[in-house]
């Protein structure tokens, strides 16, 4: 019944007074304690007189407790049908109270009525309602309860306050403050059920599929904050009389009758987040409420679920937001998406980050077959949490991490060059566009150098031998695919592994460069500067730059030039350790041979000669002694050489280039080792080039539109630098005068021979050509020397001038093994290994063929002659054999 005047609603209050004057006295305590809390008007308020009393009631008789809530329900329930929305504020201020004095053992069957009054709430279409039934059960979820449930569900709210959380109202205001009611009734439900066992777990998919997404889609709907708090907004709620819902919201709001028949709402409403109802809030907890907003309340909420997970529980809490921004394309614009995983990473716990590593992975590896973007999303919110799990601990996943990212690099260049996602382009297939593709390749190249980033250098060194075990190259065995196709597949593959090699390698520091660097991984990155292709031979020289550069000194020669005093560049130089000396003598002459090699390529380019020059620089500032200071003055002349020999028809750039790339490094080298005598020398030679031929010096040569001449034929000795000048100069100051004055001449193998081609099909189709040749069956088919008499005769007697020769032979061997250079005896002494170990397997050849029987032949079964072998300690020789 709704009353519209004041004689009608006191009437109405004098006839309820008679009726229950008859039977007030038969009824129960609880209950005349329970109707006394209710004034006579609404407005007025909760009795506290009279709750005080219910409430020293509830604590004296805590078995009536759950009838008191029984009672309470239904008063509410009846309220709320006949829309008296000031009985039902009351009616749950009551019950707020009762639930922060009472913590009974009877408490659950109290709590069981009260969360009926709060479900009946929710329900309620009136956001007024939601709003106060969410701020009473956060009330509740604040509170520690002495006793436990074994029976208690919170289904039924967790599917509410989600369902409030995507609030679609009309009204901004109204819409803002459902929403964060919804957030904050989340709140509770996990405060409530996450740290007590016996509850509902609060971790399981159903309730994280629901709980999660709700939480990110307030994140992703940001609003304004300046129109969405403290701003008049309209209750369209003209249906109402406003009477019924003065005291809905607290004494803190002002209700305006407007002329529409609505209502404007001014301030707050109820406190919320487990306060109790204020009628006159304090204008400390107004300012921090009108910050509020549901993006901001919903990071907190999710930070607070996310920091409370434990270990086994990261993954339900990590698939729906994964889920969430595949279901909303979120991953192609990728700042939200990244935005989320940075909240992920510094909510949870750092040793739980390689959790969300994993998932992430296996998620990109779920989406292999989507489009480039989503895939370059990914693996952009992969790249950032690397670089935040740092300070945690990837584990034991860190090979997994690479292969993951290799493999997706390869299907990458495969759907580049395919252009389909299949093996077989079908009708209907996705339309693949290269310069998504190259973009997400990209990405995936800078992710793997964001991981690498954050590994101790032992694990870097394996992750580089890693990824080194992957790249085709001629020296190592790849399955490849024929034709033209194959090539250039495999040629992309070569320059993506190398790329990221790169990536891995900046930044590397390490003492122990023999460790760091093994045969196992420095063998096969040194095979492709061989090779043709020049983008190839340039990441591996940019690889051995970054790796033996310690000391953050590439930057610092920069544009080349000969410098007149290198204490300008500031160069960071310790002194060469024994494990730097140890790792030169077994590798300097193979780095030495690269770079020699190297330079005798007619398509290098200006940013080939730079990464030469900063190599040298690099192994003479940070790997040199007195011995491989000898050793790279030697290879540099031998460039110079090069140069003026052309033996291999180089273009006049690249001579011109060689020259001056002769002329910046012995420029630097001769002040670092202080040498007056060199450095003037070498002063010299700069000047008279200035002065003759500055087409030489790299200030010409290596700049942005070069200067270089097509007359390099004829050089004047004046501008070149003297080997002998040098061993003399050097030789005076205690360096080794003998090894400066011998020409460096590098050491060819069959690697080398084999990598100096333009593809690896080519190389491949060599390897088989050369051992078609050398197989068995084609030695097989050639007649073979039959061993005689005669031809042991021959074989035992020497002649007198045979003797002089031999005799001759072996003082000139030993004389080369007296004086020639290290180099050319290791070059002498393989090339005879391979010659002997050739006549040894002829002689076997041979050997193991049955020679024919002295005692002639045997007659086998059906009359067909037979060869009988006799071994050879069994025959019996002429006596003319025996001396």
């Amino acid at each position: 019944m709704v009353y519209t005047g004041a004689q009608e609603r006191k009437r109405g209050r004098a006839q309820r007074r008679g009726i229950c004057c008859c039977c007030g006295a038969l009824r129960p305590r609880y209950k005349r304690l329970v109707d006394n809390i209710f004034p006579e008007d609404s407005e007025d308020g909760l009795v506290k007189s009279n709750m005080e009393k219910l409430t020293f009631y509830a604590l004296s008789a805590p078995e009536k407790l759950d009838r008191i809530g029984s009672y309470l329900s239904e008063r509410l329930s009846r309220d709320v049908a006949r829309h008296r929305y000031g009985y039902v504020c009351i009616a749950m201020e009551a019950l707020d109270q009762l639930l922060m004095a009472c913590h009974c053992q009877s408490i659950n069957l109290f709590v069981e009525s009260f969360l009926k009054m709060v479900a009946k709430l929710l329900e309620s279409e009136k956001p007024n309602l939601q709003i106060l039934g969410t701020n009473s059960f956060v009330k509740f979820s604040n509170i520690e309860e002495d006793t436990p449930s074994y029976h208690r569900s919170y289904d039924f709210f967790v599917s509410r306050f989600s369902e409030m959380c995507h609030s679609s109202c009309e009204d901004m205001e109204i819409r803002s403050k459902i929403r964060m009611a919804g957030i904050k009734g989340l709140q509770g439900v996990v405060r409530k059920t996450v740290n007590d066992e016996l509850q509902a777990n609060i971790w399981d998919p159903q309730h994280m599929d629901k709980i999660v997404p709700s939480l990110l889609y307030n994140l992703q709907h940001m609003e304004d904050t300046e129109s969405s708090v403290g701003s008049p907004v309209f209750l369209h709620l003209s249906a109402l009389p406003v009477s019924s819902f003065s005291i809905v919201l607290g004494a803190a709001m002002t209700w305006q009758p407007q002329s529409t028949g609505g209502l404007i709402l001014m301030g707050k409403g109820p406190a919320i987040g487990g306060r109790p109802l204020s009628r006159s809030p304090s204008p400390l907890q107004s300012t921090e409420k009108e910050k509020e907003n549901p993006a901001e309340l919903a990071e907190r909420c999710l930070r607070e679920l996310l920091g409370r997970a434990a270990y086994g529980n990261i993954k339900n809490a990590i698939k729906p937001v994964l889920m969430h921004l595949d279901n909303h394309s979120l991953w192609e614009p990728k700042i939200f998406a990244v935005r989320c995983f940075k909240i992920v990473m510094y909510s949870i716990q750092p040793q739980h980050s390689h959790l969300v590593i994993q998932q992430l992975l296996s998620h990109l590896d779920a989406n292999s077959k989507s489009a480039a973007t989503v895939r370059a999303g990914i693996v952009e919110v992969l790249s950032e949490s690397a670089v935040i799990a740092a300070t945690g601990s990837v584990g034991p996943t860190v090979l997994e991490v690479f292969n993951t990212l290799l493999r997706q690099l390869r299907l990458s260049i495969d759907y580049e060059l395919t252009g389909s996602y299949d093996s077989a382009v079908n009708i209907g297939t996705k339309i693949i566009k290269e310069h998504e593709e190259r973009m997400f390749q990209e990405a995936v190249i800078k992710t793997i150098g964001s991981f690498a980033s954050t590994l101790p250098t032992y694990q870097r060194s394996e992750v580089m031998l890693f990824i080194m075990g992957k790249v085709p190259l001629p020296s190592m065995h790849h399955p490849i695919e024929p034709g033209r196709s194959g090539e250039i597949r495999n040629r992309l593959i070569q320059i993506m592994l190398l790329k990221s090699l790169l990536q891995v390698s900046l930044g590397f520091q390490c003492t122990n460069m023999l460790t760091a660097l093994p045969s196992s991984f420095l063998d096969p990155l040194l095979s492709p500067i061989l090779m043709e292709d020049a983008e190839i031979r340039l990441f591996v020289l940019e690889i051995l730059v970054s790796l033996i550069d310690r000391h953050g000194n590439r930057h610092k020669f920069s544009p080349i030039s000969t410098i007149p005093d290198i204490a300008v560049l500031r160069l960071k130089v310790d002194k060469c350790s024994r494990q730097d000396t140890l790792f030169m003598k077994k590798h300097s002459q193979q780095l030495y041979r690269h770079i020699y090699l190297s330079c005798n390529d007619p398509g290098n380019v200006q940013a080939h000669y730079e990464a030469v020059y900063a190599l040298l620089v690099m192994i003479s500032i940070e790997l040199a002694n007195e011995e491989v200071v000898v050793d790279l003055i030697r290879l540099v002349l031998a460039v110079q050489d090069l140069s003026l020999s052309n033996e291999d028809n180089l273009p006049a750039y690249s001579r011109c280039a060689l020259h001056a790339l002769c002329a910046a490094y012995l420029n630097l080298i001769s002040q670092l080792t202080t040498v007056p005598a060199f450095c003037q020398h070498i002063h010299e030679v700069i000047e008279m080039r200035k002065k003759e031929a500055s087409y030489l010096l790299p200030e010409d040569v290596f700049q942005e539109k070069p200067r270089w001449s097509k007359n390099v034929d004829q050089i004047e000795t004046e501008v070149l630098f003297l080997q002998s000048k040098v061993s003399e100069v050097l030789g005076g100051s205690g360096y080794n005068s003998d090894r400066l004055s011998t020409p460096y001449v590098p050491q060819l193998t069959d690697e080398d021979r084999l990598s100096k081609r333009k593809s690896i099909g080519e190389t491949i189709s060599l390897q088989v050509e050369v051992e078609s040749r050398n197989s068995p069956e084609k030695e097989e088919r050639a007649p073979a020397e039959e061993i005689t008499f005669e031809t042991l005769k021959k074989a035992i007697v020497d002649s007198v001038a045979v003797e002089e020769q031999e005799r001759e032979r072996r003082r000139q061997v030993v004389e080369k093994f007296q004086k020639a250079p290290f180099e050319e005896i290791a070059a002498h002494c393989g090339a005879r290994a391979t010659l002997l170990q050739s006549k040894l397997n002829q002689i076997f050849e041979l050997t193991i063929r049955p020679p024919p029987s002295p005692s002639g032949t045997i007659t086998a079964a059906y009359g067909q002659p037979q060869n009988h072998s006799i071994p050879v300690y069994e025959m019996k020789f002429p006596d003319l054999c025996v001396y």
